[in-house]
């Protein structure tokens, strides 16, 4: 017995069966992220408005630039799992939510690959 009408039988169309690994990565990433935001948001408040040397050797210390890191990689992980969401809900014309998505998933690669190598700077200079 199955729960599908007879038109959607012929279509062939259904569950993509992809949705509750979305869900759980993104749940997974949420958590990520309330248990780093207080290890990233206590340095960067501390380093408000201290001079640049000061922010810097904040940074080197290789706990804070991991921390910061690992924020940063969650942080447009996340970002793309939702804006991924959105768009599949809401872009109805198949090309443009097809370009829509993997725009969203270059421009976080790019972010991501930006903050990290800018958090790798910072903690490598000498």
């Amino acid at each position: 017995m199955t729960m599908l009408t007879p038109r959607a039988r012929v279509r062939g169309l259904g569950s993509a069966k992809g949705g509750t690994e979305h869900w759980w990565t993104q749940r997974l990433s949420a958590i990520s992220l309330a248990v780093l935001a207080p290890f990233f948001f206590i340095p960067f408040a501390i380093a408000l408005g201290k001079p640049w040397v000061e922010v810097v050797s904040m940074y080197k210390h290789p706990f804070n630039a991991i921390v910061a890191a690992l924020f940063m990689l969650a942080v447009f992980h996340h970002m793309r799992l939702g804006l991924q969401v959105v768009i599949e809900d809401y872009i109805h014309a198949p090309a443009l939510r097809t370009g829509l998505l993997i725009a969203v998933k270059l421009g976080t690669l790019l972010l991501g690959f930006a903050a990290a190598f800018s958090i790798a700077m910072i903690a490598f200079t000498v």
